[in-house]
């Protein structure tokens, strides 16, 4: 059996059937049909475009956001996707501050599914500093299907790590 590292809090019985799908070499087609196209969004300005749209139609009040990138420094491996920060610095006497948000380069090449719930998730972090009820509450907002949204971006890493493909 393969370790499921990005399914490990899920339920036995759930993990259970992504092993049968993987051991019978059904993943990627079960993928592929759920999600026949990679998104088109793949350089840092249209990822920008793209964030700004739903900060402007879900979060108009929140902060605003000086760069939305994809950054091929994050390791997925150690369970970031996607980091939303804040960069501060001093000018004159002003304390000025920035946020960014910057997704994982793997995601150039992923569902669009995929990339909305990386983008809301990080978009969430904007009001929400910590995963809790009012934090899932707002990416529910957002993309009311995030949970599974989650699940799917979990799998499709799960069949990237097996060495398979997509597109």
């Amino acid at each position: 059996m393969h370790p499921l590292k990005y399914l490990a809090g899920y339920a036995p019985a759930i993990t259970e059937q992504v092993h049968r799908l993987i051991d019978s070499d059904k993943l990627p087609a079960l993928l592929l049909k759920k999600y026949p196209q990679p998104h088109d969004i793949k350089t840092d300005k249209a990822l920008y475009a793209y964030t700004m749209a739903l900060k402007n139609q879900f979060l108009r009040q929140s902060n605003p956001l000086s760069k939305v990138v994809y950054d091929d420094k994050i390791d997925v491996l150690h369970q970031a996707l996607g980091l939303h920060s804040v960069v501060s610095r001093v000018q004159g006497g002003n304390l000025k501050s920035k946020n960014e948000i910057r997704i994982g380069s793997i995601f150039k090449i992923a569902p669009p599914e995929c990339l909305k719930m990386i983008v809301v998730h990080e978009l969430a972090h904007l009001r929400e500093k910590q995963h809790d009820k009012a934090f899932y509450k707002l990416c529910e907002y957002m993309a009311p299907d995030y949970h599974q949204l989650e699940f799917d971006m979990r799998l499709y890493l799960t069949c990237l790590d097996l060495g398979g493909t997509l597109y």
